[in-house]
């Protein structure tokens, strides 16, 4: 291709009619000419810019494809070559795409490397590199591949040379492993066999003892890590994660043989690499936590390395109990002084031992926040809530007696705690009823969970104490009251006063009115006037405020058009806002509790069925308000089987599988429960990062009830 001035034909081009991340592109031709100009800092400001709008966080629009052919001839011009290289290379490599057709801006690049493959000669050995990197992502295996293998012919520099096998790899994994059968040799340079050990994954290659002491002879091997390809950022957590990718046992064993390995290094910076390689590989495979506790145990050697292992052996649970010994000095030191390694440990404690951590938190309470706020973040799957201790409760009753003290999210963490124990707590009852003054929202509900089972002694103050701060109007001092001891009357004018201060208030009230069925009738003209002074919003909050003042009045009043109303209003407005997905499954949830009554709602569900994250909600519901003979069950639970498969919502296809029941499942739906069930993969995978395993231990233990009823649902 002719090399022209980089920006012939730029003013010819409607730039207004495309857009990028922020609307029209029309500000895309004054960007490229900066790149050309001779103001370094506005040609810097102006690439920054440019990843703002033609990539947005990794996305793609009709004007990235319109830029292209332009940063094509500017980087081959010799401007800012290797950052705008790396702009198209990232371009090329999105499948974000937005307001384009799949694969529009990866063939503008691929269109043109006959201006981006001659940079793979470029005298600058950070060109070459970046050029292989860019050329790559492209796909156009048939110019790009041939291309990519005479530069590793030629190549002499060990960076470049590594991406390039990098490259080859992305196009054909296995030229790239034949490319790199001798790339493993120890007289290689370690950037060259780093990308020999990736090359030899991505053709699926054998791992064999060769590659496992390959991969052990370049550690510590953060240093070697690419600056552009950011899925490959930590190279022995990559490697652990290609090998648990297979699934299969021999190379799990590898993989953990790895980390073991680096775990009982002797220099710290290994051992790092290891926990970051264990870290990945417990997020991915059931078994790791219980295979390598033994060697996090072995790797915390001294306090910074216990530090480093904690937050790890917190995520673990108590399947790292055995590791509670390397946590505990640690734990118990300083309790009456600031220590925020102690309270890092005692936190992991709080996780791993509760039983043991309970008197190490008494004895530190007001200086292990950390510590307090694991503690009460119970109840999980494995605790009903954490365990009762004489001394923490004496403790809690300390703090919540000086409530100048207390800070952020304390009141609610002591009271949490006093709630999880019930009648247990009862000593405290004075000073939660005291706390309400000062905490009304954090106290309330904890007097109501604690004085429920206790004697009429302590449920008269209880209720005096809820009576007087629901007379100030006080809605959680109403619920509670209501909770304990009936009271509607002062719960009835709470919600009222809540429903017609609008916004934010009005989806916290519509929720206990709800709750309260035909008994809340007298809030039925207030809800009325929220939903209608709502009606039309397409936020998020909007539209899930919509959706439980649904629900409310249909539990108060049993009135189905009204709520299908409702509902229809809240899917169609749904279908205007891309965020808006999660507003569509909890309205698919309110529909499931309508029944029959919600059948019109019918073809609204049915729409929802495409998207994985929708799915499991709208199987649900279609399962209660659809006619019966009208669903095909086998289709509906394969819907629900692929949410979960794809960790869009693994928790909620469990309930819609269970919705079906047994008679969905076909020996291929059996056969894919079993694995969800069963599997070594983790199912959840993604979602906040200290509640994943969590998380996926609850799935397997539902998927596995279910196997159990679909395979002998006679004594189910």
């Amino acid at each position: 291709m002719e090399l022209a001035h980089p920006l012939d034909g730029l003013d010819a081009r409607p730039w207004q009619s495309f857009s990028h991340a922020y609307g029209s592109a029309e500000d895309l031709p004054d960007l490229l000419r900066a790149l050309v100009g001779t103001d370094a800092g506005a040609a810097d400001e102006a690439l920054s810019e440019l990843y703002g709008s033609v990539l947005h966080q990794g996305t793609v629009y009709a004007a990235s494809a319109e830029a292209a052919p332009f940063l094509a001839a500017i980087a081959a011009a010799g401007h800012h070559t290797a950052d705008v290289l790396t702009l198209l290379g990232a371009m090329a490599e999105s499948e974000d795409e937005h307001g384009v057709a799949p694969g529009t801006v990866r063939a503008a690049v691929a269109d043109r490397l006959p201006l981006l493959l001659p940079l793979l000669a470029a005298p600058e050995p950070d060109v070459r590199r970046t050029a292989a990197w860019a050329v790559s992502h492209t796909r156009a295996t048939a110019s790009a591949l041939p291309a990519l293998r005479g530069r590793w012919d030629e190549e002499p520099e060990p960076a470049v040379r590594a991406e390039v096998l990098a490259g080859i790899a992305r196009l054909d994994p296995q030229v790239a492993a034949a490319s790199a059968a001798t790339a493993l040799e120890p007289s290689q340079p370690a950037e060259v066999r780093m990308a020999a050990v990736f090359a030899h994954l991505d053709a699926d290659a054998p791992w064999t003892e060769t590659a496992h002491t390959t991969m052990l002879s370049l550690l510590p091997a953060d240093d070697l890590r690419s600056d552009l390809d950011h899925e490959r950022g930590e190279p022995l957590a990559a490697v652990v994660e290609a090998l648990l990718g297979r699934d299969r046992r021999p190379e799990r064993e590898a993989a953990f043989a790895l980390i073991d390995a680096a775990l009982h290094d002797v220099r710290a910076d290994v051992r790092a690499e290891g926990l970051w390689a264990a870290d990945r590989a417990c997020t991915l495979s059931r078994s790791a936590p219980s295979r390598l506790v033994q060697s996090l145990r072995a790797a915390a050697v001294d306090e910074r390395s216990v530090i480093d292992t904690a937050s790890l052996l917190a995520r673990l649970g108590r399947v790292a109990e055995p590791a509670a010994d390397v946590l505990a000095p640690l734990a118990a030191r300083n309790p009456h002084q600031d220590d925020d390694h102690a309270d890092r440990a005692l936190a992991a404690l709080v996780r791993v031992a509760p039983a043991q951590a309970a008197p190490l938190l008494a004895a530190g309470l007001g200086r292990r926040p950390r510590a307090l706020g694991a503690a009460a973040g119970f109840p999980s799957p494995a605790h009903s809530a954490f365990p009762y201790d004489d001394d923490l409760l004496d403790a809690v009753r300390d703090r919540l007696a000086r409530p100048g003290a207390l800070s952020g999210n304390e009141p609610w963490q002591l009271t949490h705690l006093l709630a999880g124990w019930g009648a247990d707590a009862a000593p405290a009852l004075p000073e939660l009823c005291a706390a309400l003054r000062h905490h009304p929202s954090q106290a309330a509900g904890a007097i109501a969970r604690v004085a429920a089972d206790c004697g009429p002694g302590e449920r008269a103050r209880a209720v005096t104490s809820l009576r007087a701060a629901a007379a100030r109007g006080v809605l959680p001092a109403a619920q509670a009251l209501y909770d304990l001891d009936g009271e509607l009357a002062p719960l009835l004018h709470c919600l009222e006063q809540e429903l017609r201060r609008g916004a934010g208030h009005v989806r916290d009230a519509a929720g206990p009115a709800g709750a309260l069925g035909p008994r809340g009738a007298a809030l039925v003209p207030a809800l009325r006037e929220a939903l209608g002074a709502a009606a039309g919003g397409t936020t998020t909050p909007a539209l899930d405020t919509d959706t439980a003042l649904a629900e409310a009045l249909w539990r108060i009043t049993g009135d189905a058009d009204e709520a299908v109303a409702a509902l229809d209003s809240v899917f169609a407005r749904a279908q205007r806002n891309a965020w808006s997905r999660w507003s569509v499954v909890r309205a698919a949830h309110t529909t499931t509790l309508l029944g029959p009554a919600g059948r019109p709602l019918t073809p609204r569900l049915e729409a929802a069925l495409d998207d994985p994250a929708q799915a499991p909600a709208a199987v649900t519901a279609l399962t209660a308000v659809a006619e019966p003979a009208s669903l095909d069950r086998v289709a509906l639970a394969a819907a629900a089987l692929r949410s979960a498969e794809s960790d869009a919502d693994p928790a909620g296809a469990c309930a819609a599988l269970e919705a079906l029941g047994a008679a969905a499942m076909t020996d291929d739906h059996l056969r894919r429960l079993a694995a969800l069930a069963d599997g070594d993969a983790r199912v959840v995978r993604s979602g906040v990062e200290d509640r994943i395993i969590e998380q996926d231990e609850a799935v397997r233990e539902h998927a596995r009830a279910l196997l159990r009823a679909f395979s002998h649902p006679a004594t189910a």
